[in-house]
């Protein structure tokens, strides 16, 4: 018996962790895994108001690509993901060079930039809303200071409201992408730069051939983080503008619940959100491939 105890410990200590992990895994198979592949399977049914299993193909995709909501909300996207992703890493990259460069009282700014991430996109919404209203915000802190002339009406305006969106998720996220570059700057090796800065090379040489180049896993990764969140903004619209005026900042997760809950549409809401996933997948698939594909 003495000769088995330690076989039996060490066996014990190898199953406590799966044991303990478990529940968890089962947890995440059937919520996240088991309710995506529900969603596929309810986007080849008709599905209204309730699941149903009337088995109808692709005629719920082809439904969806004849609306003409589905096409605001496609170029909606468009405009708010490249806007979004431009801006957030240029301001991102920015901020970190400017970090970097050892100034007094980094440790009091870094946290001024980051703090917006620390927020929910909800409240992010709700303090832009207020602050783009023409009745209560900038427009009218501007008249009540004298400058009548002054005008900011974009959350009221078809055409430019996409672009408040844009703002304040910039507004937000820019503190994250700066933390992420900022992680780059660090790990550079000195004595690249030092032998750069020796050989003659000027500050904007040396960013431009030496520094930013080796950014470039800082990029790829800002790239894929700000691009799945543009595809899933939902929760930062609704508080900002509710995907008006009209439907003037629909985008593809509004449309989605829109018709799922409010239209009972679910067979074109579960395809709208099969595409969604398609296109996260899509961004998401070669960035893992090529982080694998290095370790190994």
């Amino acid at each position: 018996m003495a000769t088995d105890t330690p076989d039996f410990r060490t066996r014990l200590q190898d199953w406590i962790p799966k044991l303990v992990l478990s529940p968890s895994l089962a947890m995440v198979l059937v919520f996240v895994y088991g309710f995506i592949a529900f969603t596929v399977y309810l986007s080849f049914t008709d599905s209204r108001m309730l699941p149903s299993y009337d088995w109808v193909g692709f005629e719920n995709y082809a439904k969806l690509w004849g609306l003409r909501h589905w096409h605001t909300a496609i170029v909606n996207l468009g405009i708010f993901a490249f806007l979004y992703i431009s801006i957030c890493t240029v301001i991102g990259l920015g901020l970190a060079i400017f970090l970097d460069q050892k100034i007094r009282g980094e440790g009091i700014l870094r946290p001024i930039y980051l703090y917006p991430m620390a927020l929910s996109f909800i409240v992010t919404g709700t303090a832009w809303k207020w602050f783009l209203d023409p009745g209560i915000g900038l427009e009218h802190t501007m008249h009540l200071w004298g400058w009548e002339s002054f005008e900011f009406g974009w959350i009221k305006d078809r055409d430019m409201a996409i672009y408040t969106v844009v703002i304040a998720a910039v507004w937000q996220t820019s503190g994250f992408v700066m933390a992420m570059f900022l992680a780059g700057l660090r790990g550079i090796d000195n004595e690249i730069l030092k032998a750069a800065q020796i050989d003659g090379a000027s500050n904007w040489n040396l960013y431009r051939r030496i520094v930013i180049p080796l950014l470039r896993p800082a990029f790829l990764s800002a790239f894929v983080i700000l691009a799945h969140l543009a595809v899933k903004s939902y929760d930062l619209v609704i508080a900002l503008t509710g995907g008006g005026p009209g439907r003037a900042t629909e985008l593809p997760a509004t449309f989605m619940y829109s018709y799922t809950f409010t239209r009972n549409s679910m067979g074109i809401g579960a395809a709208s959100a099969v595409i969604m996933l398609m296109t996260i997948a899509a961004i998401m698939m070669p960035y893992l491939y090529a982080e694998l594909k290095e370790k190994t």
